[in-house]
């Protein structure tokens, strides 16, 4: 998604999104916080095993 300048030119975010592509945009943000949970818990795994 575009959000400000790069390089190519200026993309500019829309300003009213359909509910089908904020439903996606909301599942896309909750598979990326489930893999940083999953991250996370490895770090800690980690840790407590030094």
């Amino acid at each position: 998604m575009g959000y400000g300048c790069y390089g190519w030119g200026f993309q500019h975010a829309r300003s009213f999104l359909t509910k089908e592509e904020r439903v996606a945009l909301l599942k896309e943000y909750q598979d990326e916080l489930e893999k940083e949970k999953q991250g996370v818990a490895e770090r800690i795994k980690e840790l407590e095993a030094s």
